[in-house]
């Protein structure tokens, strides 16, 4: 199918001066094909899947330092770490001697010690403290949590296939919203509100017709053809698809035009336990980019100038989705969430 601008194929000069652009009022309305039982649907699908118990707890990056990862996930105080080989270590963020906060504590050579009383964990059990089983896939670090997932464990998290990370950029966005994990996946299986509620980053956006994205044999998935708005007139037209491995993540694959093979995932990691009152979630989203171009080396070089441009575009977008999430959730609780 044409899109106008032949988004899906690789062209020598990857941005593209929009003809005639539409003012944001004007453009045509999608609330007609954003179908609340459609992504209700999507959604379904979505927490049908396994997760093997599972949880995203942030950046590789946020493992090397001299203070451990800390997160709460599902209630559970969970800090990550690095033994004296550089292996990940996690376990529970309560010291075993009187509960000391280990997330505020030191490590030192590998050793994670208490900053109440010195006692030292390297990751083996102690005095009734058990690691989790962890996994490191090169940008997020995620743990196991089986008394909270509930589900069959599996022994390892289904991560979703990525450009080779020697030949791309990635960075790691965290945000954190008063909704549970389902509104931020709900929100994502929404493509239709990117170009009226992100104007300033999306434009001339397409939904293309296809199968159910809820079909059972796979992960399903929604067709966008979209055009990232660089300025004013110039943008980079490209399709990509949005699919949704598991319950608390989503996908979105660029697979025609500039970048592509560029992933951006985007794990939702309930921070209180399922039903609290005032739940709140983890939105760690991973921008993982490639480029066939040889110009692209140059900026896999200058991935740590890059890396921080990239999380303040995700803070901008996520600053609005967050509070579609939360609204979500809002209108749920009061059961007057239309659908």
């Amino acid at each position: 199918m044409s899109t106008g601008d032949d988004r899906r194929a690789p062209s020598r000069y990857p941005l593209r001066l929009r003809r005639r652009p539409v003012p944001w009022a004007r453009q045509r309305p999608t609330w007609g094909d954003a179908r609340p039982s459609l992504i209700a649907e999507a959604l379904r699908a979505a927490q049908s899947r396994p997760t093997g118990n599972w949880y995203v707890v942030g950046a590789t990056r946020e493992t090397f330092g001299d203070r451990p990862l800390a997160r709460t996930v599902a209630g559970e105080e969970v800090v990550v770490w690095r033994d004296g080989a550089g292996a990940p270590v996690a376990g529970p963020g309560i010291c075993p001697h009187l509960g000391a906060p280990l997330g505020r504590s030191p490590v030192c050579g590998g050793v994670l010690r208490c900053h109440w009383h010195g006692l030292a964990l390297d990751g083996s059990p102690f005095a009734g403290w058990q690691p989790y089983p962890v996994h490191d896939d090169g940008v997020l670090v995620w743990v196991r949590l089986d008394r909270v997932g509930g589900e069959p464990p599996l022994p390892a998290p289904a991560v979703p296939g990525r450009p080779a990370l020697g030949r791309a950029v990635d960075a790691v966005y965290t945000g954190v919203g008063r909704c549970e994990p389902e509104d931020v996946v709900a929100n994502r299986l929404d493509p239709w509100h990117g170009a009226w509620l992100h104007p300033y980053s999306f434009v001339d956006l397409t939904v293309v017709p296809g199968p159910s994205p809820a079909d059972p044999s796979d992960d399903g998935g929604f067709t966008v053809d979209v055009s990232f708005r660089l300025a004013g007139r110039l943008v980079v037209p490209v399709r990509a698809v949005f699919t949704a491995p598991g319950p608390r993540t989503v996908v979105m694959r660029i697979t025609h035009g500039e970048g592509a093979g560029s992933v951006v995932e985007t794990h939702a990691t309930p921070l209180r336990p399922a039903g609290h009152e005032d739940p709140r979630t983890a939105v760690v989203e991973a921008v993982v980019a490639t480029s066939d171009r040889p110009g692209f080396a140059a900026a896999r070089s200058a991935a740590a100038v890059l890396r921080p441009l990239v999380r303040a575009s995700a803070r901008r977008l996520w600053r609005d989705d967050l509070a579609y999430a939360e609204r979500r959730r809002h209108l749920l609780v009061r059961g007057r969430f239309p659908g």
